[in-house]
């Protein structure tokens, strides 16, 4: 009895310290003397204590630092590069196998293939074009660690470029010209705003000049055509009279003004006066007493 009672506890000792429980965030593989056995899913899992070993992958997404460096560019200047890269151990057995038989510490190889990247692609590039391309330097990034860690079992989720930091002076000098520029931008607007301006209220004048040349054409034209229908209709009606209406117009213009004028007896204007009440004008006749006296 005493000895089937120390197996048992040999046995409940043995299984107690061979159990393993691995988290939703890990996946594990199991190792015996040395060698892969089989793979560990989250939950409840058992291994031979002593004979067998488990290691833990996190497969969560992780970040590491670039660590600031100092970076020469393309112009001689030295730019002070960080960047940051999100990663992440796919969750499948061959790619956890991966991360830990292919590669030795992946993190610190990610951090040192970052910087050496960085370090060949702000090369080519100037401090002025390496400021306003980040977008396109995160890419090439990117890129280049996704070929390179493609047997690791790793993911590249995403990398961004912390920061480029030109010397002190530097950025001083680059602040003027940006000032610089943006007051010659301000200038340019502003000139461009006063000609528009002076173009409109140039156009406006010529508007209103052609407008007033219209409308004094177009009075110049209703006279006329006004005078050649009075004329028109002075032809038609007062063909025979026109000349006799002309004198009486000057005799109404002379006496305008209640006038006593005094004119000899068989003038022209008596006549006219005459002719239009319908009376034949007077004509020069001999008196009888002028014949007696002859």
């Amino acid at each position: 009895m005493n000895i089937w009672y120390l197996i048992g506890i040999i046995v409940l000792v043995v299984f107690l310290a061979g159990i393993r429980i691995v988290r939703p965030t890990h996946r594990g593989l199991i190792e015996r003397f040395g060698k892969y056995n089989r793979f560990a899913n989250p939950g409840f899992n058992w291994i031979f204590p002593v004979i067998e070993n488990i290691y833990l992958v996190n497969i969560t997404e992780q970040m590491v630092d670039a660590e600031p460096q100092e970076i020469i560019t393309n112009d001689n200047l030295n730019a002070k590069v960080d960047a940051q890269v999100y990663f992440k151990v796919t969750s499948t057995e061959q790619s956890v196998k991966s991360s830990i038989y292919n590669v030795f510490n992946y993190q610190y190889q990610i951090v040192n293939l970052a910087r050496t990247t960085l370090r060949n692609i702000i090369g080519t590039l100037t401090l002025k074009s390496a400021n306003s391309e980040r977008g396109k330097i995160n890419a090439e990034l990117h890129n280049t660690l996704m070929q390179e860690t493609a047997n690791w079992g790793i993911e590249i989720v995403r990398t961004e470029l912390k920061e480029i930091d030109p010397p002190k002076d530097v950025q001083e000098t680059m602040n003027k010209v940006v000032k610089a520029e943006n007051e010659k931008i301000a200038a340019v607007d502003f000139a461009t705003a006063t000609e528009t301006a002076a173009d409109g209220q140039k156009r406006a004048e010529i508007k209103k000049a052609e407008g007033i040349k219209q409308a004094r054409i177009l009075q110049a034209e209703g006279e006329a055509e006004a005078i050649k229908l009075v004329n028109e209709a002075a032809e038609h009606y007062f063909v025979g009279n026109a000349q006799v209406l002309r004198k009486l117009e000057t005799v109404e213009h002379a006496l305008a003004n209640n006038a006593k004028i005094v004119i000899p007896s068989n003038t022209e204007l008596v006549n006219v006066i005459g002719e239009m009440a319908g009376v034949l004008p007077l004509r020069k006749e001999s008196s009888k007493d002028d014949k007696k006296l002859i």
